[in-house]
């Protein structure tokens, strides 16, 4: 990677990370156009306002637009969504590749006291 390079990486990772711009890129990766309402709902326990802000970002990006049918993702928001589609087999492989931990050992008891109690005091 190219230090010129660099800058759009971290504005894209920024413009991602922003609380469910990725489920919106996501909801709307099939194509269809959602009005705000249905989008709201794809995109599940967003407030009006946060799909609001969310929405103009995406669309000042370039990733996002507003047709006569509601919203859709640009030929750049596809392109992003297409390439981010490689994520769900990833993940999965990277889940499974990681080590699994133990379940925690059950809290044993002493004779006459309470599991992990302290000591009496003399």
């Amino acid at each position: 990677m190219s230090p010129r390079d660099k800058p759009a990486i971290f504005q894209l990772l920024a413009l991602l990370e922003a609380r469910y711009a990725m489920r919106v890129l996501w909801a709307l990766r099939d194509g269809h156009a959602q009005t705000f309402r249905l989008l709201q709902d794809s995109v599940g326990g967003v407030t009006p306002n946060t799909l609001n802000t969310r929405i103009k970002e995406l669309r000042e990006a370039g990733l996002l637009t507003h047709g006569s049918e509601g919203y859709l993702l640009t030929p750049a928001g596809t392109d992003l969504v297409r390439r981010l589609g490689e994520l769900p087999a990833f993940a999965h492989k990277w889940a499974t590749a990681r080590p699994r931990r133990a379940p925690a050992a059950p809290p044993t008891t002493p004779p006459g006291g309470e599991p992990d109690a302290p000591p009496p005091a003399a």
